[in-house]
């Protein structure tokens, strides 16, 4: 895996789903940021945290969407631990995920780049995109090592809320998921 650069400059990590909530790893600054082209979604399947091999729960990725953006946290990484912050995250995000560097936009329009993890649509574990009820029934029934589907889903939205984010896909999951408990 690749996407991380050596030397003096910043090295950045865009957040856009349970790192926001949960980021577990040493981080020097965070910032509000946008990734523009791109919208989260529930379409990566999750055998290993938040559901089974069997019956996989569904967690965000990345999805390529011209004219979209999501919104989330660029966090400052300390390069004194960088080593061990990326093994962390790789084994973290194994599921399919890659990592990857990603265009973003701060506050008052600054323009960085950051490394993030995102899964590709041919990876193992791509489940797609599906009708809302399809999904919550599937997010509201999945537990795995990490606890159940449902609490991912309800720590990324209130993640959001509290810095005031608006993810309509998010907030309808989660409202199909509040009504199958």
């Amino acid at each position: 895996m690749s996407a991380v650069r050596e030397g003096d400059e910043p090295i950045w990590l865009f957040a856009y789903g349970s790192l926001i909530w949960r980021p577990d790893i040493p981080v020097l600054n965070e910032r509000p940021a946008q990734a523009m082209g791109w919208m989260r979604r529930f379409w990566q399947g999750s055998h290993d945290h938040r559901g089974t091999p069997l019956a996989p729960g569904r967690v965000v990725t990345l999805v390529a969407q011209p004219g979209q953006f999501c919104e989330g946290v660029a966090y400052q990484l300390d390069q004194s631990v960088i080593k061990q912050t990326f093994e962390a995250l790789d084994h973290r995000e194994k599921n399919g995920y890659e990592r990857a560097s990603i265009a973003l936009q701060g506050s008052e329009g600054l323009r960085f780049d950051a490394v993030t993890y995102l899964a590709p649509p041919h990876n193992f574990a791509w489940l797609g995109d599906a009708p809302v009820e399809q999904m919550a029934v599937q997010i509201a029934q999945s537990h795995g090592p990490s606890g159940a589907n449902r609490d991912y889903l309800f720590g990324l939205a209130e993640a959001l809320r509290a810095r005031g984010v608006v993810d309509e896909h998010v907030f309808a999951l989660e409202s199909a998921v509040r009504q199958k408990i």
